[in-house]
C-alpha cells in the first residue's frame, strides 16, 4: 500500500452556476468550478461547489437525511484525505475484489478504481452525491458506476458484503466509530480489508478500538506532506480480518 500522495497542484479551470427553480422561490443557486486532477494516471476532470459557501436544499432532503447547513456543501469539496486515498489506490491490489467507497463525496478514490476496472460501488448519504458522480463520470468518459445510498445508521441489505471497504475523513463526529466500525462489520467479507484515511481527527482511536473488539487487525502509515509540497497530518490506517 502506497503512504503517501502522488497528486499535484489541482487547476481550476472554470466555474458556472447550477440553478433550479422552485414553486415557492424564483430561482436558487449553486455554484460550481471544473477542475483538472493529475497525479492518479491519465488527468481527471472533477466538477465540484466553488466554495464552502453553497447551499441549496428546497424539498427538506438534506435536512431528513441529518445534513445540516454547514454539513451541505463538505460532499461537493476536494479534500486532501480523499487525494490521499486516491493516490493509495492507484497501485492498490484490486482485482477479483468487491470494493465500497464509504462517504464517497465527490468520490475522487471510485472514479481511480473503476478507471482501472475494478469492481467499485460508491456511496454516501448526501442526496446530490450521485448526481455529481453522473456529471463526473460523464466528463471522463467513463462507463456507469454502481452507487448506493450510505446511511451508516440504517441497513441497506442491496448492499450487501465487501473484500474491500474504503473511506477518507469519516471519523469527523464522536458518535461515528461505534456507528461506522458497525456498519463496516455488517457489510465486510469473510475475508475483508479495509482502508481509511483520517487526517488526525480524535476519534480514530476509537474506531480503531472498536474494530479491534470485531476481530480487525490494525496498521497504519504516517502520511506527513503531498508531493506538492503542502503540508498534511494524518494517517493512512489498513484494518484487516
Amino acid at each position: 500500500m502506497r503512504a503517501s500522495a502522488a497528486i499535484e497542484p489541482t487547476i481550476w479551470v472554470s466555474y458556472s452556476s447550477h440553478l433550479i427553480h422552485s414553486p415557492t422561490t424564483a430561482c436558487l443557486t449553486y455554484q460550481t468550478k471544473q477542475e483538472t486532477i493529475t497525479g492518479h494516471g491519465p488527468d481527471l476532470q472533477i466538477r465540484s461547489l466553488l466554495d464552502r459557501l453553497q447551499f441549496d436544499d428546497p424539498s427538506g432532503e438534506a435536512d431528513q437525511a441529518g445534513i445540516s447547513s454547514a454539513a451541505w456543501p463538505l460532499f461537493g469539496l476536494l479534500w486532501p484525505s480523499g487525494r490521499v486515498l486516491a493516490d493509495t489506490m492507484v497501485l492498490f491490489e484490486i482485482k477479483g475484489k468487491r470494493i465500497l467507497e464509504l462517504g464517497c463525496g465527490l468520490a475522487l478514490a471510485s472514479l481511480v478504481i473503476h478507471r482501472r476496472g475494478g469492481d467499485i460501488t460508491a456511496s454516501d448519504n448526501h442526496p446530490l452525491a450521485a448526481a455529481f458522480l453522473l456529471e463526473n463520470l460523464r466528463l471522463n468518459d467513463l462507463p456507469t458506476m454502481k452507487y448506493q445510498v450510505g446511511n451508516w445508521t440504517h441497513n441497506n441489505l442491496a448492499l450487501g458484503q465487501f473484500d474491500l471497504i474504503i473511506g477518507s475523513d469519516v471519523l469527523y463526529d464522536r458518535a461515528q466509530p461505534e456507528t461506522l466500525s458497525q456498519f463496516v462489520s455488517h457489510h465486510s467479507a469473510a475475508a475483508v480489508q479495509v482502508v481509511i484515511v483520517d487526517p488526525n481527527r480524535g476519534n480514530q482511536g476509537s474506531f480503531t478500538r472498536k474494530m479491534g473488539v470485531l476481530g480487525y487487525s490494525h496498521a497504519q502509515t504516517v502520511v506527513t506532506a503531498l508531493p506538492d509540497g503542502t503540508a498534511y497530518k494524518g494517517k493512512v490506517h489498513d484494518y484487516a480480518r
